[in-house]
């Protein structure tokens, strides 16, 4: 809140000062377009509408709207009524309203004398159309966004086909590091695979507005997918860059377009949302034994449904479809040998399967403790961890500093080049950063540790590291539709027990 305060004046005075000599024409005295929220009551009496806008203007978010609005009636004093001269008065108005300034042409007139022309029916569709666009553009980048489920790495937490809503404010809404983009779409135009749907010659340094609270652990949390920052176009985030670096070489990957497509690399506001479940905080300790998750040494219950991958082996007899429903078993397959499958199911799917009079057995599969999988983070001959043993890994938190070797390096280095912007290299042996010697290393933000709920099915920390806080993008709050790809309209495609449902 203390930053909100701080900020809404400096937002306020900031725009209106390029106003000064329009003051000046409607008789104010200049200079109180200086004065942080005495100025929007001065332009309020200069455009001559009510008092109580006032209230929308101290109201975070829809301030931004009506500010703009604001901004528009202004100009319309000195007889600016075309689309495009209210275009740039709210969008550019540090340059568009020192332009009226200086025109000896324009003068005020007082807006409760005028008679405005009626406007054409292609003029009042074209403002409605505008005003929609600006509101849902305001509500979605700073109070809630509508997002899918597109993976089952939550499920059964969250299906895929869920429909669900994501609160920007429950964390802090953060300003766009791209404003000018094509609105209602991410980081590329719905008429291509490649075209970008954002410009990147004007760019906002990261800030977050205060928000209702803080991440939680075990709150299931939205945020830009952290390794995005360079993609394929190819493949986009569905197989990692650095992946194809590790398996192909860098040199190919950037010279085959052909097999790897064009490589690009987003702002962070752009990269791939991602939706996981936040199970460790700044500076918490992880450990992964044998697939059970231990924070700070204890066991970490979730709210979520927890589903694991389980070798099912019969007598050679089928699994009938009858019992995959009854146990809402979505997602496995028949292994190579007969009478074997592949689950993704929970603990409590598997007690019951093992009483079926024709299954034999049925195993959680794991990797073994020691066995190194080079996917897994660090991606370190240091470090022989997997998905199902990993750790023990202390998460890092803004002010905290670690020494700094050619063994801790893998864990850090990402953080100190990519996401805190300096310039790190290693010589004969010697870490660098920023052309100096280091042997420690002081975060500057805090940082993550998000994981699915379906653990053998997500493509999470366990993967790509910590998540910093300049990603996380909001939390998942409520389902308002499930539909199931799978059936049809009138054969159940809408889940309608898993819809209209609070996220936990």
């Amino acid at each position: 809140m203390i930053q909100l305060i701080i900020i809404l004046p400096l937002l306020f005075t900031i725009p209106t000062v390029f106003a000064w000599q329009l003051f000046e024409k409607a008789g104010e005295k200049g200079y109180l377009t200086l004065i942080p929220f005495y100025n929007m009551y001065i332009l309020l009496k200069i455009i001559k509408k009510p008092l109580w806008w006032y209230i929308f203007i101290i109201i975070p978010f829809i301030n931004v709207f009506v500010y703009m609005l604001m901004l528009i009636e202004l100009v319309k004093s000195f007889g600016k009524e075309s689309f495009w001269e209210h275009f740039l008065s709210a969008l550019v108005p540090f340059v568009y309203l020192p332009i009226i300034g200086m025109d000896k042409k324009s003068f005020y007139t007082d807006p409760s004398t005028v008679i405005r022309e009626k406007k054409g029916p292609v003029r009042e569709w074209l403002d409605a159309i505008i005003f929609a666009v600006v509101a849902a553009t305001i509500i979605r980048t700073f109070l809630f966004e509508a997002y899918t489920i597109p993976t089952s790495s939550m499920e059964k937490s969250l299906l895929v086909g869920d429909f669900l809503f994501v609160s920007k404010i429950s964390y802090g809404p953060r300003l766009p590091n791209t404003p000018i983009a094509f609105p209602f779409v991410h980081h590329t135009m719905p008429w291509s695979e490649t075209a970008r749907s954002y410009v990147e010659w004007v760019k906002w340094p990261y800030f977050r507005f205060a928000g209702l609270g803080q991440v939680k652990r075990n709150d299931a949390v939205v945020f830009n997918y952290p390794a995005g920052d360079t993609v394929s176009l190819r493949f986009q985030s569905n197989v990692s860059y650095y992946s194809l670096i590790r398996e192909y070489g860098r040199e190919r990957v950037w010279s085959d377009e052909r097999n790897f497509g064009k490589i690009v690399s987003r702002p962070v506001d752009k990269r791939e949302n991602y939706i996981k479940r936040c199970v460790g905080m700044p500076g918490d300790t992880i450990r992964i034994v044998n697939s059970e998750l231990f924070v700070n040494g204890q066991p970490n219950p979730t709210p979520g449904i927890i589903q694991f991958r389980y070798l099912v082996k019969t007598d050679g007899n089928a699994l009938n479809q009858r019992i995959l429903g009854k146990y809402d078993i979505t997602e496995g397959r028949m292994a190579s040998t007969a009478g074997e499958y592949v689950f993704w199911i929970r603990d409590d799917v598997a007690k019951n399967l093992r009483e079926l009079p024709n299954v034999e057995s049925v195993t959680r599969t794991l990797e073994l403790p020691g066995e190194r999988n080079p996917e897994v983070f660090p991606n370190s001959d240091f470090y022989a961890w997997n998905i199902d043993n990993y750790g023990p890994l202390v998460i890092p938190s803004s002010g905290t500093t670690v020494d700094l070797n050619m063994q801790t390096l893998p864990l850090y280095e990402r953080i100190i080049d990519a996401y805190e912007g300096n310039d790190l290299s290693v010589k004969e042996g010697k870490i660098y950063i920023n052309d100096e010697i280091a042997k420690t290393y002081t975060f500057k933000m805090d940082y993550y540790w998000l994981m699915g709920d379906n653990r053998h099915n997500s493509a999470d920390s366990r993967f790509w590291g910590f998540v910093p806080n300049d990603h996380i993008v909001g939390k998942a709050v409520f389902v308002w539709l499930s539909l199931d790809k799978e059936k049809t309209l009138f054969g159940g495609k809408i889940r309608w027990n898993k819809s209209m449902r609070t996220v936990k």
